[in-house]
């Protein structure tokens, strides 16, 4: 949710900003703006909805700069306006801002009883007085946001200028990312890697508490009370290119695409199939004395949770539990050091997880993070990680960060399994030679891709949708609801097809349509039965089989085919047509498919 850029080095500052905040839109916003110090000033540039109007206005009143601040804005105080869009200035100093300011209502009754006079609506607005208050007084712009932090309770990451030190730009973090990007004679503060890719791929990423101070010398990091913080950069890995549409209409079109190559990336250089082994080198988890998992995450990192549920308690043989982190962290649950809890996040910056992780770490549990960004705050609190290796996904409705998650889920569980004994050799020697052979299969299910879009041009006025499976294959019916209804805009829900007759079934007639997944396995003849509970109330059925079923195929008005694989990946391979299907429904329905309304791609405050 929101973003933030900062820039200083010898370039036009407007233009990487401007860059920068593209490379951000993803993440949701309502508003936006800019503010860059001109001849020892500050010239603010702001507009209310997609960035091509502050593009417009920019054009329209140019601006010129070597040091600057960008923010894309998504509403929490104050409505969606010009006034409420960041950069805030008060007395010669610009601030931008992503958090929540908890206080904010008593600093700005005391700041009013001293005379300040506020523009708009928002917290953000209380920090540019702060700052300013503190440099009145004398200080430099580092030690006024070190002072106006004191006053903070809540989340931010800040960047701040100041007409006084029209060279300088000071970042601050507290539980909301910050990133700060390293070039020759340059450098760049980010809530995110992709607007730092044009200009370097060394990187630090800010830790809670931790400010830093960029000047045309260069840039220092420093704790709130002032010590200095030495610390290498990271180097990423992710190309420019690799954030880029590369030729698709949409993102998240390339990122369903990008998915075998992703797959691969996940688990190639840990498996070993001539032994059936995961090598998973600096854990040192102590699986013998483990009696009890907890999976928390939000949204489709949750789903994936479910699927891992089954990985976990076949291959480990122990109770797993999969809780909403935003519900986890306001009970009062079990843990304790006979725990491992494993949370699950694309962006690694998810407050709900990110609080739950440092309230069970707190309790004496074994933490393990499965997350797409390396540095992100996540793995940085999590005793142990587990990388995707997506890349940058952009796309707000997740796809290729969904199937590496179950991916590593699937990897963690093996790992499991073959350190416990529970998985022997012969078996795990199965299990990888399975994965191994998954991303040419969903390059099978892409070359359909065409049979899904026609389908979708028969299915995209219908107004609701019902999504059914059974076992591991419910909570990608879960999911490929979740997918429909985010970017198209369609009432959809997903069940367990065994819970139909326990109400669902009330709703089904001919304008229901409902997707049904049905693989070989266990679990195929309910289905069957399920599928007939449907038709016999006049449902128009979509069913998502293996090839060659003709039984299945027979019940159904339209199918969708997948290969045959082991029963153990279907989840994953099931999850591409759905997500092409809710994909090429919303281009029908001509909605926004990368930045769906109201959504962000990372949730960094509650």
């Amino acid at each position: 949710m929101c973003g933030i850029v900062a820039y200083s080095g010898p370039k036009n500052a407007c233009e990487v900003l401007l860059d920068g905040l593209k490379r951000l839109e993803y993440r949701g916003y309502d508003s936006s703006g800019i503010a860059v110090i001109k001849d020892n000033g500050i010239e603010l540039r702001r507009s209310v909805g997609k960035l091509d109007k502050l593009v417009a206005e920019v054009h329209r009143r140019p601006v010129e700069g070597h040091v600057g601040i960008g923010h894309t804005r998504w509403a929490t105080h104050g409505r969606p306006s010009e006034q409420n869009a960041h950069p805030h200035d008060e007395g010669g100093v610009a601030v931008v801002h992503n958090g929540i300011i908890e206080n904010y209502l008593t600093l700005k009754e005391e700041l009013q009883k001293q005379g300040a006079k506020f523009k708009s609506e928002t917290d953000t607005e209380i920090l540019s007085h702060l700052i300013h208050r503190e440099i009145k007084k004398g200080r430099n712009l580092e030690d006024s946001v070190r002072e106006a932090v004191k006053h903070i309770k809540g989340t931010y990451a800040i960047a701040a200028v100041s007409e006084a030190e029209p060279d300088k730009i000071v970042g601050a973090r507290m539980e909301c990312p910050l990133i700060l990007g390293i070039g020759t004679d340059e450098a760049v503060l980010a809530s995110d890697i992709p607007p730092i890719l044009n200009l370097t791929r060394k990187a630090i990423f800010l830790n809670d508490g931790e400010m830093v101070t960029i000047t045309g010398q260069g840039a220092m990091i420093t704790t709130f009370d002032g010590k200095e913080v030495k610390r290498a950069p990271s180097v990423i890995d992710w190309s420019p290119v690799m954030a880029e549409k590369g030729g698709y209409r949409h993102f998240m079109l390339k990122e369903i695409f990008e998915q075998p190559r992703a797959i691969t990336d996940t688990f190639r250089g840990i498996i070993k199939e001539e032994s059936g082994d995961v090598f998973l080198n600096r854990f040192d988890i102590p699986i013998d004395g483990i009696e009890r998992i907890y999976i928390i995450a939000c949204g489709t990192s949750w789903h994936a949770g479910l699927v891992g549920k089954f990985y976990f308690e076949e291959f480990l043989k122990v109770p797993v539990e999969v809780d909403l982190a935003s519900e986890f962290r306001y009970r009062n649950p079990l843990v304790n050091g006979k725990t491992l809890v494993v949370s699950i996040s694309q962006s690694g910056e998810t407050a709900d997880t990110l609080a739950a992780v440092k309230e069970v770490r707190r309790r004496g549990a074994h933490t393990i993070a499965i997350c797409n960004v390396m540095e992100s705050s996540l793995t940085r609190e999590a005793h142990w990680s587990l990388m995707t290796h997506a890349g940058p996904e952009i796309g707000v409705a997740s796809t290729k960060a969904f199937t590496t998650q179950l991916t590593a889920l699937y990897l963690l569980g093996v790992y499991f399994g073959r350190r416990s004994g529970n998985v022997t050799a012969e078996a795990g020697k199965a299990l990888i030679h399975d994965l191994v052979r998954l991303p040419k299969k969903i390059e099978e299910v892409l070359d359909r891709a065409g049979h899904t879009e026609a389908l979708a041009k028969k299915y995209f006025h219908f107004r609701d949708f019902i999504y059914l499976g059974r076992g591991m294959n419910y909570p990608i019916a879960l999911e490929g609801a979740l997918k429909l209804k985010e970017i198209s805009y369609i009432h959809a829900e997903g069940y367990a097809a065994g819970e139909m007759k326990h109400g669902p079934i009330a709703l089904i007639d001919e304008d229901m349509p409902v997707v049904a997944l049905a693989p070989q396995g266990s679990s195929y003849p309910k289905m069957l039965g399920n599928m007939e509970e449907v038709k016999a109330r006049g449902g128009r059925l979509i069913a998502v089989v293996n090839d060659n079923d003709a039984e299945a195929s027979g019940r159904a008005d339209d199918i969708i085919t997948v290969p045959e694989c082991a029963p153990h990946l279907t989840p994953i391979l099931m999850s591409v047509p759905l997500q092409l299907l809710a994909y090429h429904i919303a281009v029908l329905k001509g909605t926004d498919v990368d930045q769906p309304r109201n959504l962000a791609k990372s949730v960094t405050v509650e």
